[in-house]
Parts: structure tokens; C-alpha cells; sequence
């Protein structure tokens, strides 16, 4: 009779890295063999959020991971299948009876997914360790005592990766097991404009960032093409786990002891802080991946028009910087945050369609797509949670503003690069004459606005003012604030 070997497994999610992984720190804690698991889950490539921006920014990051593994002679198993058949193949060669990952707080579907794989554990006798991913608690009830125990979290060193000699199964036997899987191909076009994947990336990002880039972080975080630089672009690094928020915040930390800057860093803290407080917003209230947080606005009805949201997704409404953001966002996958609140609020308020029909397209370009940071801020900036201040953004206003060259404009939208500013921020203000004078025709060259900034401002503005007076939203506004508001300032260790 054959014995089975033991393995403990660690089912790597967005969570694509070695270092200060609890799930991997806590599969090595226990000396066992362990084997590190990718799998490719067809329920997610079908899914209508995910785009191959997304799993081609994942395969890099496992191509980097076996790059890392190598002088540990390992690597990621990485399969196309569901986590449930690949466990069942793999219980017919090992003896399974711990399986670690974190707690994944993403779309629906992925929840229902954990379901099963819970009960799938427990009708096979498996162990399945789920660990807190930075600073995000399952199953509180209101915010009482998060921020103490987010403190906590955060105040924890990072953890290393110290595997014992062998304790990771080898190359050899990963490669026996790949021949009862349908292995995922990990090559990519590396040819494109996408960030790349990868914590060896991410680190250079952020290396750059705290040696010079920081210092005009917040001078420069509104402006659309400034921000490019100026922000850390470690955000998708984040979304996927190649860095965890917490080495992030340590790093930050210890650089503000000697930085001149000390400002700039503190913002910078905030923002992650920020980010764990989002995602555990969306952790207790997954309901924001369908419908309004605040049920009050259930009732809001808004007329689907597929011509519009066809113009807003391509970059086509005849307002310059919204357009050049969209065309940005659709090539490169990134915005800075002010443009991204810009583009929500024009298609919720200004052509006054559901944010609903805006989560797909955004979620498929945003590289660093993060439902738990995705669906609130939707929300949020559509005006529809009863809490926030309702912030409606004038496109020329903020173009002037925040592109005063018009730049970032001209670059996106080179239809318009031969304009002087002024028209390349309003094209449809020059005359018959202006526009023979720059052989360049309106309607044709470019489109003119598909809607007017003012009269729909004032038409949504006054709708969803009224609505905070309905006693459904005010009651809601009242349980939002008691279930998601923290009770005290975090601290800074």
C-alpha cells in the first residue's frame, strides 16, 4: 500500500507574493511540505469585471514569483481549472489536510466560490486557514472596534518568507503534477502600455517614488498628467498583492523619520489607511456590488441611453478632458484618482445614467481593479450614499485648472493638438471662421458636446438634493454612518 505524501497547501489569490504573505508565513510555521497554488478559475475569466489586462498583469506576477523561487528550486503550480477539481486531483497524489489563503474580499462571485470551497473543506477533512488581508475583518457589525484592530494589524512587522531546506515541493515534482492539469501559458505581450506585473516591478515603483517622486505628491495629485509621475503607481501592485499595504506603510513610516517632506508622506499614509477603510466597507455591505448602499436611493430611476454611454466609454462626448481621460484610461489602464471621481461624476450626473452600467467598462480598464475601492466609490461619486458631500465636477473648470496648457488633452486627443488652448479645452466655442482658419471641422474632427454641462448639472443636482429629504435616505444616511464610521483617529504605531 502506498502512503501519500503530506503537503500543506497555500492558495495564492491577490495576494502574489512571498514576503509578508500569512497565508505562505503560516503554511511554513508548520514544517510540513508545502506546495504554492495558482489557479486560473474559468468563473473569473468569464466574469464580466475581469479583462486580459488582468490576467496578463497576474501571469507576470507569477513569472516574477518563480524567478524568485528558483534558488529554493520551486515554483507556483499554476492551472486552468476551479480551485475545488484542482484540490480533488490533487488529493489523489498527497495527503491534504491544511489549505491557507487570505480572506479575499472581491465580487460576488468570488464569495459564493468560498462558500463552497468551505464546505467542499469540510466534507474532506481539510483545514482551511483564511488570514486577515491588510487590516480587513469578516463579519464585524459595525466599526466599534475595527480601527483598534486595524491598528494592530498594521503595527505588525512584515512577515518574512524563511522556508526550511526543501520544505517547498521541487520543480521536478511541480512538474510531474502539471502533467495531470491543464497548465496556464504564462507568456504575455510585454509590448504594450500597461504597467507590468510583478512585485520586482512594484518594488522599482515604489523605490523611485520614496527617493524623489513623493516630494510633489500632493502638489501634483489632481493634475492628470503631473499625477502620472508624481503619484506612486503602486496601486495595481497593491490590488494584486505583489506588495501588501502594510510593508507599504512600514516603509513610509521610517522614511518620515528623517524626510524634509514629512507632509507629503503623511498624505500618502492616509491614502492607504484609506484604502483598508473602503474595502472593509465593502467587506460588510457586499450588497454595493448591485445596488445603492443607502436604500433610499433604490427608487432613483434614470433613463438608459447606450449612445451616450457609448460616447463616454470611448471618449467621444465633445468635452475634452473627460474625453482624454477615457481614451487614457481605455490604452493604459490608469487614471489618478480626481479623474477618475471626474469621469463617474459626467456619466452619472451630466448624462444621468446609472452607475451601474459604468462598473463593467471601469472595472475591465482599471489595471488596479479592486472591487472593495471600485463599487463604494462609485457610489460615492454618483452622489447616492446620503453621507457624502455631493460633489458634481465641471470638466472645463477642472481642465483649466488642472491642465492649464491643455497638455494632457493634446496628447489624448490629437485631433485637437493644433488648436491654441483655449479651444483645445472648449472646441465648441470657435466659429465657422476659427474653425476654416485651423482646418478643422466640429461634428467632424471631433464631436460636438453630446450634452449641456449646466442644465444637467442643475437637473441632478436638485433631484438627488431633494432626495436627501426623503425619510427612507435620512434613516439610511443614519444607519450608514452608525454601521461604517470609525469611532477614533487611527494611530501612527
Amino acid at each position: 500500500m502506498n502512503i501519500k505524501p503530506n503537503v500543506h497547501i497555500v492558495w495564492l489569490k491577490r495576494d502574489l507574493r512571498l514576503q509578508d504573505n500569512e497565508a505562505i508565513h503560516k503554511a511554513l510555521s508548520s514544517g510540513k511540505p508545502v506546495l504554492l497554488l495558482y489557479v486560473f478559475e474559468q468563473l473569473l475569466i468569464n466574469d464580466s469585471h475581469y479583462s486580459k489586462r488582468h490576467w496578463d498583469f497576474i501571469k507576470q506576477s507569477i513569472k516574477d514569483l518563480n524567478k524568485e523561487l528558483l534558488p529554493y528550486n520551486s515554483k507556483i503550480l499554476a492551472v486552468n481549472s476551479d480551485i475545488i477539481a484542482t484540490i480533488n486531483q490533487l488529493l489523489t497524489k498527497y495527503h491534504i489536510k491544511d489549505v491557507y489563503s487570505h480572506q479575499e474580499t472581491g465580487v460576488l462571485i468570488t464569495f459564493d466560490r468560498d462558500k463552497s470551497f468551505k464546505r467542499f473543506c469540510k466534507n474532506n477533512l481539510i483545514n482551511w486557514h483564511e488570514n486577515i488581508n491588510n487590516g480587513v475583518h469578516r463579519g464585524l457589525k459595525n466599526r466599534e472596534k475595527w480601527m483598534e484592530l486595524c491598528d494592530a494589524f498594521f503595527e505588525i512587522e512584515p512577515l518574512p518568507f524563511l522556508p526550511a531546506e526543501n520544505q517547498l515541493l521541487s520543480i521536478q515534482d511541480i512538474e510531474k503534477l502539471e502533467q495531470n492539469f491543464k497548465v496556464t501559458d504564462l507568456k504575455t505581450d510585454l509590448n504594450t502600455p500597461f504597467q507590468k506585473g510583478g512585485r520586482t516591478m512594484g518594488l522599482k515603483y515604489l523605490a523611485s517614488f520614496f527617493k524623489e517622486r513623493y516630494v510633489d505628491y500632493m502638489f501634483n495629485i489632481s493634475k492628470p498628467e503631473l499625477a502620472r509621475t508624481s503619484c506612486s503607481r503602486i496601486s495595481p501592485y497593491l490590488a494584486w498583492g505583489n506588495l501588501s499595504i502594510r510593508e507599504v506603510y512600514h516603509e513610509a513610516y521610517h522614511l518620515k523619520k528623517t524626510s524634509k517632506n514629512k507632509k507629503a508622506l503623511e498624505a500618502f499614509m492616509s491614502r492607504l489607511r484609506w484604502q483598508s477603510h473602503f474595502v472593509q466597507k465593502f467587506e460588510m455591505e457586499h450588497s454595493m456590488e448591485e445596488v445603492s448602499l443607502n436604500k433610499g436611493f433604490h427608487k432613483l430611476k434614470k433613463s438608459i441611453s447606450k449612445n451616450y454611454q457609448k460616447a463616454w466609454e470611448t471618449g467621444n462626448t465633445g468635452y475634452p478632458l473627460v474625453d482624454a481621460c477615457m481614451r487614457c484610461l481605455n490604452e493604459t489602464g490608469y487614471l489618478n484618482f480626481r479623474m477618475r471621481a471626474l469621469v463617474v461624476s459626467f456619466f452619472t450626473h451630466n448624462l444621468w445614467q446609472p452607475w451601474q452600467e459604468a462598473t463593467t467598462h471601469l472595472s475591465k480598464m482599471f489595471l488596479d481593479f479592486e472591487p472593495g475601492i471600485h463599487f463604494p466609490q462609485l457610489q460615492m461619486q454618483a452622489g447616492e450614499t446620503g453621507i457624502n458631500m455631493l460633489r458634481i465636477y465641471n470638466p472645463i473648470k477642472n481642465s483649466l485648472e488642472h491642465d492649464p496648457e491643455a497638455t494632457f488633452i493634446k496628447k489624448w486627443l490629437p485631433e485637437l493638438k493644433d488648436l491654441e488652448i483655449p479651444f483645445a479645452h472648449q472646441p465648441y466655442l470657435m466659429t465657422d471662421l476659427e474653425q476654416q482658419f485651423y482646418n478643422f471641422k466640429l461634428g467632424i474632427d471631433y464631436p460636438y458636446p453630446i450634452v449641456e454641462l449646466e442644465a444637467t448639472r442643475k437637473k441632478a443636482s436638485d433631484i438627488l438634493w431633494n432626495m436627501r429629504n426623503n425619510s427612507l435616505v435620512k434613516s439610511e444616511s443614519i444607519r450608514i454612518l452608525k454601521k461604517h464610521t470609525a469611532r477614533k483617529n487611527s494611530s501612527q504605531f
